[in-house]
């Protein structure tokens, strides 16, 4: 079945003291665009994150947001103790030739690389705590994105159903097009001689040219490609392609009908395609 390009997906996990969180949004594009924000940690494998995303959601404009947040003491700063004992001894040169006093501690602990990261290289058990996050938010951007492809399944089903109904509308009007047809080449002969047998055989020959039998058997024959076709997984572009198809066909009856009555039903044919191909630019 269809999928919509509309989805997010979020996954939550702690791990060596750190609470990480993925967080996978995507959009209706043509084609694959990845933007990425990552924690810093995870950064030397943003080409790897970037791969796993990209393999699954196909097509889309994705946003990916991976946050590490230090929860326990494994990943807790800690003190550069060599560099706080030399700004120690500094500062209290400093005071005594002053003659002045202050909580040296507290000073020492706001100077430059004090605090440093007790760990900053990502472990081989994150990365793997990492990718199974992953996987959980881009199952939940596919569950998002099916239960959005139903709508517009729904949708899709909806106006092709309208254009068979008008299709079929058109049909009660069309003896009534060719007398209209006939009448009006008549009058437009008024007070002209001319061989009656040849002019049957031109009035023949025109509506023959008007007929849209052919027009009507293959959006008949599109509709029903189009609805064999949203079965299909990753269809979008596919689907693109018949609405073309149909809306030549569409077009072709609208120039032929050339009669009021007709032109109404195809005027709500057009209306009806116009809704279908904007959703195809949101289906996958």
């Amino acid at each position: 079945m269809i999928q919509s390009m509309t989805g997010f997906g979020k996954a939550i996990g702690q791990t060596s003291g750190k609470k990480i969180t993925v967080e996978i949004r995507s959009l209706n594009s043509k084609g694959l665009d990845l933007n990425a924000r990552i924690a810093p940690i995870f950064r030397e494998k943003e080409l790897d994150i970037r791969k796993m995303v990209g393999a699954a959601v196909k097509r889309g404009k994705v946003d990916i947001n991976i946050y590490a947040e230090v929860t326990g003491i494994e990943s807790a700063a800690s003190i550069n103790m060599e560099l706080a004992k030399a700004y120690l001894a500094q500062l209290e040169v400093l005071g005594r030739e002053t003659d002045s006093s202050g909580d040296l501690i507290a000073t020492v602990m706001r100077m430059p690389d004090v605090m440093g990261s007790s760990k900053s290289e990502l472990s081989k058990e994150e990365w793997t705590f990492l990718q199974g996050l992953i996987g959980e938010a881009l199952e939940k951007l596919e569950s998002f994105r099916k239960q959005e492809g139903d709508s517009i399944a729904k949708d899709y089903e909806e106006r092709l159903v309208a254009i068979e109904e008008s299709m079929a509308g058109i049909a009660p009007h069309e003896e009534a097009r060719l007398t209209a047809v006939r009448e009006r080449l008549m009058k437009g002969l008024e007070g002209v001689e001319v061989d009656s047998n040849r002019y049957e055989q031109e009035v023949i020959f025109y509506i023959e040219k008007l007929d849209i039998n052919e027009e009507k058997v293959r959006l008949a024959n599109h509709l029903k490609y189009f609805r064999e076709t949203m079965q299909e997984a990753n269809s979008g572009k596919k689907l693109g392609f018949i609405a073309q198809e149909m809306g030549r066909e569409i077009n072709t009856l609208g120039s032929k009908s050339n009669y009021a009555p007709m032109q109404q039903h195809v005027v709500q044919m057009k209306d009806e395609l116009e809704k279908i191909k904007e959703q195809v630019g949101n289906t996958l």
